[in-house]
């Protein structure tokens, strides 16, 4: 019997992987049936070894293989051999990232194993995700903070669990709030977003209307990409207004966190960038940005041609 699990999103076929295991585990409690084969490291002939071997506790052998599709000669190697391993009573779990899907292995172990691909989650699907691991921590998350939340770190999942436990933790028994996605999460984009404010800033337009472009060709949609920019040129007027009132009398980024309620890496950034404007352009800017949002929410304006004239007249 083959288990095949692969796809883009390693936080979720991980976890079904361990799933997996830890269930193994429980009926076969020598743990001695349980082997792993790494082909970085291991040959198709050490894994075919263990797999004719005989079993001193008449137990299913669960056989966890990794980087199966590292080397060409295992892959064909374990290709020759599939219908046998197949029909085999032992369990063979194949963990797999990324892969060529139009490989011959991949093709036959589609027909042959019981499969799972496990692709990014997006949308409505990637939200519920987020929804019910709050759920899992008994906590509550208002809607504008999830939504930025989804914003600052996208489907990567890894990360995400990671800014659920750090939100957990500051807020345990609150309702997590715009605020505290703002202190505390540091977004994704952020340092592709902070090249493009400083192509902004320094006034070349042809650089950030470039950079704009790979964003969209990479995927991010217009409305995050404005609310990243609407979020930096919020955080440099912050700033502004901060310095001209002299309120940023220390250089302690945790004092600075706390008051301005910012990462303290969005406060650098910010404080970086903000001398290169003054607070009348912020403001502008800012208002600019405003009409450009609600062109696009009305309908007025196409979202990507709004981006490329907010770019413009900025």
């Amino acid at each position: 019997m083959i288990i095949f699990l692969y796809g883009p999103d390693t936080y979720r076929s991980k976890q079904k992987l361990n799933e997996i295991i830890e269930h193994y585990k429980k009926i076969h409690k020598s743990g001695l049936s349980l082997i792993f084969f790494d082909f970085k490291e291991d040959s198709f002939e050490d894994f075919r070894d263990a797999f004719k071997s005989f079993s001193m506790f008449k137990e299913k052998k669960l056989m966890v293989l990794k980087n199966l599709f590292f080397n060409s000669k295992i892959e064909n190697d374990f290709l020759k051999n599939l219908r046998e391993i197949s029909r085999s009573k032992e369990i063979i779990l194949i963990y797999e990232e990324e892969i060529d899907e139009n490989t011959p292995l991949a093709k036959e172990l589609k027909k042959e194993a019981k499969f799972q691909k496990f692709n990014l989650l997006e949308g409505i699907f990637l939200k519920n995700w987020v929804k019910r691991e709050f759920q899992k921590y008994s906590a509550r998350i208002e809607p504008e903070a999830l939504n930025l939340l989804l914003d600052f770190v996208g489907n990567d999942l890894w990360q995400m669990e990671n800014e659920i436990k750090k939100l957990v933790n500051y807020s345990p028994g609150k309702e997590i709030k715009r605020k505290d996605i703002e202190l505390l999460v540091k977004p994704k984009i952020e340092t592709d977003i902070f090249k493009t404010i400083d192509a902004i800033a320094a006034k070349n337009k042809r650089k950030a209307l470039f950079l704009m472009k790979e964003h969209l060709e990479k995927g991010d949609s217009p409305a995050y990409l404005l609310a990243m920019i609407n979020f930096q040129f919020r955080n440099l007027l912050i700033i502004k207004s901060s310095e001209l009132r002299r309120e940023l009398y220390t250089n302690d980024m945790r004092i600075l966190s706390e008051k301005l309620k910012m990462h303290p890496y969005v406060i650098r950034k910010a404080i970086q960038q903000s001398k290169k404007f003054s607070l009348e352009e912020l403001k502008k800017i800012y208002q600019k940005i405003f009409q450009v949002d609600l062109g696009i929410k009305t309908g007025k304006i196409d979202p990507e041609t709004a981006l490329d004239l907010l770019i413009a007249e900025i």
